[in-house]
Order: structure tokens, then sequence, then C-alpha cells
């Protein structure tokens, strides 16, 4: 569905990343495209944690869940389905309506609530009972080659989320090279790319926006942590970190995206051959005419 062991990346939130397809909101309003009759539309679920709602405690109690879960995250789904009922968007997964929505930085009005429903899905499938510990070997080693120690990515992340100024979300991604975004670094390709970066950002924004692939988050919206915590929000990612983390669903997204990864080096390679074959076939040809 993450980095390496360098300073955090500093973004300015635009991106080439993810077409508008076409939608013009104007006064916070947009001009609504009926879907076609007989197409069904699309509806945002307010989707459960994959554990029951005390299944977390006593590190995370189900009071907050109640109010995480039962309140903020339905909101976010209510209020999208508001905005996009009856436009081309309530036909779109939720990814696309984040892509489309950023619109490079310049925020349609569905993009906040679209990824934040997206983020609290994702954060919650970032736990488990239980959880916390070392992961699995092949991210343990991933995590050593791109940080140097686990010790030292657990510092780097716990340093994210604790430095995240006011609301927002720290994050483990995979990053292969697509980062095309303001003044963050783009490097020239290569087999050093395909690595594991810490990042954080602020409010809805998420690591899809970076074309990176995500694995793991940590909420820091005070909501998260305020009734188990108060205001000690280190605490807070101390437990993430050692007793809720669900390095098996890291795993998982690891392996979704390197094989993501690798079918879009197979597509350009494929394009690129393409393209040079078209040219071995015409070029002869100018020849040719150019004889006669």
């Amino acid at each position: 569905m993450a980095a390496a062991v360098a300073t955090p990346l500093k973004f300015t939130f635009s991106s080439s990343h993810g077409s508008t397809r076409g939608l013009q909101w104007r006064n916070n309003q947009r001009s609504i495209k009926r879907p076609y009759r007989g197409v069904i539309t699309a509806k945002i679920d307010h989707k459960p944690p994959p554990y029951s709602l005390e299944a977390l405690e006593p590190h995370m109690s189900r009071e907050t869940f109640e109010y995480h879960w039962g309140k903020h995250h339905r909101a976010y789904v209510d209020n999208l389905n508001k905005q996009i009922v009856g436009t081309e968007l309530d036909t779109m997964p939720l990814e696309e309506i984040i892509l489309a929505t950023y619109n490079k930085g310049d925020l349609l009005p569905p993009f906040n609530n679209a990824a934040q429903v997206w983020n609290h899905e994702f954060f919650w499938e970032s736990m488990k009972p239980g959880g916390g510990g070392q992961p699995a070997e092949e991210v343990l080693e991933l995590i050593k080659r791109d940080f140097g120690s686990f010790e030292a990515f657990v510092a780097e992340f716990k340093a994210a989320a604790a430095t995240q100024f006011g609301s927002g979300w720290a994050w483990l991604v995979y990053k292969a090279n697509r980062l095309d975004v303001g003044n963050a670094v783009n490097p020239v390709p290569s087999e050093e790319d395909k690595k594991l970066v810490v990042v954080k950002s602020p409010n809805a924004i998420n690591p899809l926006v970076y074309d990176y692939s995500p694995l793991l988050t940590i909420d820091v919206w005070e909501h998260a942590y305020y009734l188990d915590f108060q205001n000690r929000r280190p605490d807070y990612i101390s437990t993430f970190m050692e007793k809720l983390v669900s390095w098996d669903a890291v795993s998982l997204r690891l392996e979704a995206a390197k094989a993501r990864a690798a079918e879009r080096e197979r597509e350009e390679e494929r394009a690129r051959n393409g393209y040079e074959g078209d040219d071995s076939q015409t070029e002869p040809h100018s020849e040719d005419s150019e004889a006669d």
C-alpha cells in the first residue's frame, strides 16, 4: 500500500501527479455531471477496524475508538459522500478521488474528507492486538540498510511524528524514484532509489500524492490520543511503536509496493522498446523514398 536514512524530505505540497479529470469547482460549488442511466454509483463506506473496538486495550481504549472511529472517521465518510454525490467522482475508487482532487496542490473541496477516510482506514490496519516488536526479516533488512539500524529507524519515525506541527501524520513509505514534488529531492534513477523513507504530512495530506507507496502510519491529530494520553504525544507515539504496530501489514504492503514498481518498470520498458521499434521500421523506408 517507505524511507531512507536521510534527513526527512521537505515538500511544498504540489505535484504533477493526479489529473483533475476536468473537475471545475467555482465558489466551492461544482457543475454537477449526472451519471448515465444504468451506472451504479459508488458509495464510500465507513469501514470498521480489523478488530473489535476494545481489542487494543489498554494501549488504545474503546472510548478513543468510539470517538475517533465512531465520530471523526464517520464524519469524513458522511461529508465526502455528500460532496461527491451526483458527480463523476462517485464512480471513482477512493484513491482516484484523492489524486483527482489533490489538483497539483491546489486542493479541491472533497480532498480533505477523501484523504482522511483513506488515512484512517490505513491507520486502523497499521495496528493489531499484540503488536510492536520488530518486523519480519525482509522488512528488517531493508530498514537496517536504509536507516543503519532498527533503532535508528524508530528514532527517526518518532521524531517525525513528534515534530509534525499541529495536526497530521508520520509515514514509513517505499520510494521507487517517482517523486516530483516542489523542491523535494528527485535523483537520477538508480537501484538505490528503491528504498524506505520516513516522511510527515500536515492535515489530510498523504504520500499517495507524492507517488510514494505507504507502508505504515501514525495519526498525530490530537483526537487520536487525547482521551488516553492527554497532551503527551511522545508517550502515545512510543506506545504505538512498542505495543501496536502491525509489522505483518507492513510486510504485505511492501510486497505489493515492490510488485507495483516492477510492473511499472516493465510497462515503461515495453513503451521504450515499442518506440524504438517504430523508428527502426520507418527510418529505412524514408531512405528508400529519398533514393527513389
